[in-house]
């Protein structure tokens, strides 16, 4: 059963390299010409982030409307973008420990007297 295992592993390590290896081969578009204006950074990413799931309803509607800026600093509007869709839960986690400790309610209950059944 080991062997079936390991032969799938090694299927799917040469799969992966052969993607990597051909998606090495694609073309890079220079695309800083034409990103012209405002470019939105750290504060533009969190805010789009928080408005991203009204943004995915327009953008199903309007083609000019998108989620993800396209003239952005990179890795901080990344990041900026992640944390305000609540991508890592910093902001969600709080409100879900509010819940599960606010409704759930144990009552600690002695089985002394209790029979046993087979």
């Amino acid at each position: 059963m080991k062997a079936l295992l390991s032969h799938k592993n090694f299927q799917f390590m040469i799969f992966l390299a052969l993607m990597i290896l051909l998606s090495g081969c694609a073309n890079n578009e220079a695309v800083k010409q034409c990103l012209t204006g405002h470019t939105y950074g750290f504060l533009g990413g969190l805010w789009h982030g928080f408005i991203a799931p009204f943004d995915f309803i327009g953008m199903l509607f309007n083609e000019k409307i998108t989620m993800y800026a396209q003239n952005n600093n990179g890795g901080l509007y990344a990041l900026g973008f992640l944390l305000g869709s609540g991508g890592w839960g910093f902001f969600g986690s709080k409100g879900a420990n509010k819940v599960r400790s606010g409704r759930v309610h144990i009552q600690s209950q002695r089985f002394d007297n209790a029979e046993i059944v087979d």
